[in-house]
């Protein structure tokens, strides 16, 4: 396994994360826990969960498999670096969802003790919280460090501006501000190459894509149909009707390098600057191994040129669309 810094943090992370959003709806608890077992076997120490995952709203379903998964020993949370995040409503009342300060306090409360576990490594907020002040979502965070109950900050669907204003407030603070940002990133999807990864970069920010395969588009959508292991509906059948040619191009490509097209979807990322590592979901062991399998693979120049002929990148605005 290969290891990375946390943006411009100390901390050691692997370069793939294990996401765990399928766990309970999808991945029943003891197939999650045997996933989570041969992930940190194969060396993944970064594991990313959030509390509404689970889909019960105060349920916090997933983050409770995980914290049964902690309690049963042998080093499991020693070794593990674990992020949540808080932002999505987990009850009906007014206060239990956003980043108030009153929300950031409760929200942390609660995964810890659904995690089973005093402290939590990377506390990212979900999304932003255009109606608090920074100010007070930046003490409510210091004052969960001074704590103990969190050692690092994460963002997750920041714009780059939002970085910027997030970094500039806990500047004046002295404080620590973000160290990561989390970030819909994909082959198919290159937009925050305008803006969010020059303002991660610049401030420091480990990036950390999810939705790397794009919902499975880019893990070979088009022969797991031919197969009948699979059939496309909604967006994404929308998306293949107007991006067919792209995919089966992308596909064909890698059958040419004679790598599974997930593999290289994750190698691709893993390549470009500034990202920490992309979020994978397994909900199988068999997911999980393909998803490793990319670490092997090293995308030559041509091949990368390739794949921006398939896949056309973003110049770093303002470049894209002016002079």
């Amino acid at each position: 396994m290969e290891y990375t810094h946390l943006g411009r943090s100390g901390l050691s992370v692997s370069r793939l994360v294990l996401g765990t959003m399928n766990f309970g709806p999808q991945t029943e608890e003891p197939d999650a826990h045997r996933i989570m077992d041969r992930a940190l076997d194969q060396g993944l120490n970064f594991f990313d969960t959030a509390n509404v995952y689970g889909w019960q709203q105060g349920e916090g379903i997933t983050e409770q498999i995980i914290g049964r998964w902690f309690a049963q020993g042998g080093g499991r949370r020693e070794k593990v670096v674990i992020a949540t995040k808080l932002y999505g409503s987990m009850s009906e009342w007014p206060n239990d969802t956003f980043l108030s300060a009153r929300n950031i306090r409760h929200a942390c409360d609660g995964s810890l003790r659904r995690l089973q576990t005093d402290h939590l490594d990377l506390y990212q907020m979900h999304h932003v919280d255009r109606s608090t002040p920074w100010d007070e979502i930046w003490e409510a965070m210091e004052t969960l460090r001074a704590q103990g109950k969190i050692l690092y900050v994460g963002s997750s669907n920041f714009a780059g501006w939002h970085i910027a204003a997030a970094q500039e407030a806990a500047h004046r603070r002295r404080s620590m501000g973000l160290v990561s940002e989390q970030s819909f990133y994909n082959l198919a999807r290159r937009e925050i190459e305008l803006e969010v990864l020059p303002a991660a970069q610049h401030y420091g920010l480990g990036v950390i894509p999810w939705s790397p395969l794009y919902g499975g588009l880019l893990g070979g959508v088009l022969k797991k149909e031919r197969e009948g292991k699979r059939r496309t509906q909604g967006r994404a059948k929308e998306f293949l009707e107007g991006h067919h040619d792209q995919v089966q191009a992308y596909e064909d490509l890698c059958d040419e390098l004679g790598e599974e097209p997930a593999s290289v979807a994750l190698s691709w990322l893993l390549s470009r600057p500034g990202v920490t590592g992309p979020i994978i979901g397994p909900r199988t062991l068999e997911q999980l191994d393909v998803a490793v399998a990319a670490l092997e693979i090293d995308l030559d120049d041509k091949t990368l040129a390739r794949l921006d002929e398939i896949w056309p990148a973003y110049k770093t605005a303002p470049e894209h669309y002016a002079w």
